[in-house]
């Protein structure tokens, strides 16, 4: 039979993994939104960051997505949609579009090929992993600040939470 301990143990887990994937409430420009549920809420990588989740990956995927804000960085959405472009092998499949919603107006890339990824990608002398496979949705949007949102990871993983991901951009009120 299982002790007292055990159980009210297993019960302490549950609970804590509960909390971590349940809904989170974000704020932008005074907007509220809630995430979607099985995003987890991660303390951001470096100060650049203003908010950053880890997404489940889907069978088969090696990796989680993330998604990160940025607020207040420069750049016109040109110049930060060719930046995010450049992020990526040559080959890579992009589409650009026109983005109007709560958080105000910009512009959105949804790229997909093999992802220059950097661990310091500000520093010219960081080496590129390239990771094949991947998809990157990215968001620069101007209202009351400048944002820029993006989900990065393997695009079966990137697919999986994309229409989550469009309908929480959607939901701030």
């Amino acid at each position: 039979m299982l002790s007292l301990k055990r159980v009210l143990a297993g019960l302490a887990v549950l609970v804590a993994v509960g909390t971590a994937l349940a809904a989170q409430d974000v704020s932008l420009g005074g907007k509220k939104a809630k995430t979607p549920s099985g995003w987890k809420e991660e303390a951001p990588a470096n100060q650049m960051r203003y908010a950053q989740f880890k997404l489940p990956k889907v069978d088969g995927d090696d990796a989680d997505a993330e998604l990160v804000v940025f607020k207040g960085l420069g750049g016109s959405a040109d110049a930060n949609i060719d930046r995010w472009k450049g992020s990526f092998a040559k080959g890579v499949d992009a589409k650009i579009t026109e983005y109007s919603g709560p958080l105000g107006k910009g512009k959105m890339i949804d790229a997909k090929g093999t992802y220059l990824y950097k661990s310091q990608p500000f520093n010219p002398n960081a080496k590129a992993e390239e990771k094949p496979g991947y998809s990157m949705l990215g968001l620069h949007v101007e209202g009351d600040a400048v944002y820029h949102i993006r989900l990065t990871g393997p695009t079966k993983t990137v697919s999986k939470h994309r229409e989550a991901f469009e309908g929480w951009l959607k939901s701030f009120q």
